[in-house]
């Protein structure tokens, strides 16, 4: 979990954020299984709005909150260094948390 909050705050992302302790949760469910990642609306949304009793739609606009707030105030070297790519525009959430998760996994690797 450490690595999952070092990663969000080092991107920007601060806990002032409703998605903020919406992406932690969603990476811990994708690290533990990437079918999340597959299946973002249908599995991802669904399991992050039940733990938080909240509605799909509320965590969705949560998330694409956090994912703009990255790349339009937050760290963008960072996150274009995470990726191995230049990103030409703002990544949805699906590739935003597809990123995260590679990364993360990377990390355990060394």
């Amino acid at each position: 979990m450490k690595k999952i909050t070092n990663l969000i705050h080092a991107l920007g992302i601060h806990a002032t954020y409703r998605g903020y302790h919406y992406l932690c949760y969603a990476l811990q469910l994708c690290l533990e299984d990437e079918n999340y990642i597959l299946f973002v609306w249908k599995w991802l949304y669904n399991d992050i709005a039940a733990h938080y009793g909240k509605s799909r739609s509320s965590v969705e606009h949560a998330l694409r909150t956090v994912v703009a707030a990255c790349w339009n105030y937050g760290n963008r070297n960072l996150l274009h260094k995470i990726a191995g790519y230049q990103l030409e525009q703002c990544p949805t959430v699906g590739e935003f948390i597809s990123i995260l998760v590679h990364y993360l996994e990377s990390q355990e690797e060394d």
